[in-house]
């Protein structure tokens, strides 16, 4: 077990260092030269295909190769199209909840299993999937997901169009004991919010309470299609100037882990639909430890953050697009211009 987890720390920090300026085209190229026939197979998808829309988070049989299939090369070039569809921040959560799965295996005496027999707690078990022709003049897509990780790109001519839905989960939400005890990989996403929360009058927290008991699961669950949830909360404009200013550090907590440019270009199609039009609302307790929930949502946008399964200490959060999750609309504007 101690020779496996050396193993996987190499695989998941190795290239934390390493920056990259070649395209994402070339990297998945790069990616692809390395596998042989019987991989590739496995790794392809069509871009207009159903498996694109595909999307979970939970420890289920998936398509796609994983680090099992892969050599050390393989490893590496998977990891740097990886590390470049990514902020450093985004790239050190995503390895650090890979890590997890360890801190679960010994937590659960490996007592999960899958429907082969094999354990559910697995960092080997993480599947690279490439979507349509990685190319400088086409959309193409990737995806890079397992338990409590969905990470969905598309790109053209080596720019991200798209990174949602993107989804980041931590279990536990704070390690409860063993030498990592007290490493909580989501810890800003928690923090802030009840900062947040927290600053709020009590009239303002009847605005955006919307009930004392916090939902089992974010309500968007892994649907490939998401619209704007029925609770609002409270909006931007009702918020004091010290409010709004945690408020922005939180949205930039998740937007912060995507990719610079890409980070820029959603920032900025958020504020063109109007910062006033965001809402924060709150369900559940408003302390550490009880259960909780909080989604943030406007226009083009939608944030979900839920932690009520394993006594509050289990994370899932997501980030959707609510005009082009998986790059349906520009996808969709493309097909439009070639016909």
């Amino acid at each position: 077990m101690k020779l496996k987890k050396q193993i996987v720390w190499i695989l998941c920090f190795g290239f934390a260092l390493s920056a990259t300026s070649q395209q994402l085209n070339e990297l998945a190229d790069a990616f692809l030269s390395t596998l042989g026939p019987e991989l590739k197979e496995k790794a392809l998808f069509k871009l207009t295909g159903e498996e694109r829309f595909n999307f979970n988070f939970v420890p289920i049989v998936r398509k796609g190769p994983t680090f099992h299939d892969f050599n050390e090369p393989q490893k590496a070039a998977a990891l740097r199209l990886l590390k470049a569809s990514l902020s450093k921040k985004g790239y050190f959560k995503a390895t650090e909840i890979i890590a997890l799965e360890y801190v679960l295996l010994d937590l659960e005496n490996d007592r999960h299993k899958m429907p082969d027999g094999s354990s559910m707690r697995d960092a080997l078990n993480y599947h690279f999937s490439i979507f349509g022709q990685p190319g400088t003049d086409n959309f193409w897509g990737w995806r890079f997901e397992g338990h409590h990780l969905s990470l969905n790109f598309v790109a053209s001519k080596g720019v991200i169009k798209s990174s949602t839905p993107s989804f980041m989960g931590s279990n536990p939400g704070i390690v409860p004991s063993g030498q990592q005890k007290g490493k909580q990989v989501l810890k800003l996403e928690t923090q802030l919010a009840f900062e947040f929360v927290n600053s709020l009058s009590k009239e303002q927290l009847l605005m955006a309470r919307f009930s004392e008991t916090a939902p089992s699961e974010i309500m968007t669950r892994n649907h490939p299609v998401v619209h704007p949830l029925e609770h609002h909360g409270i909006s931007y404009p009702s918020l004091s100037a010290a409010q709004k200013t945690t408020f922005e550090k939180l949205l930039d907590v998740y937007l912060d882990n995507y990719e610079s440019e890409f980070s820029k270009s959603f920032r900025s199609k958020i504020k063109a639909a109007g910062f006033d039009q965001l809402s924060f609302a709150w369900a559940g307790g408003l302390q550490e430890g009880t259960g909780h929930y909080y989604s943030i949502q406007g226009p083009v946008l939608l944030i979900e953050y839920d932690n009520t399964q394993n006594n509050a200490n289990h994370v899932h959060s997501v980030v959707r697009d609510l005009t082009n999750d998986f790059g349906r609309d520009i996808l969709q504007e493309h097909y439009q211009q070639e016909h």
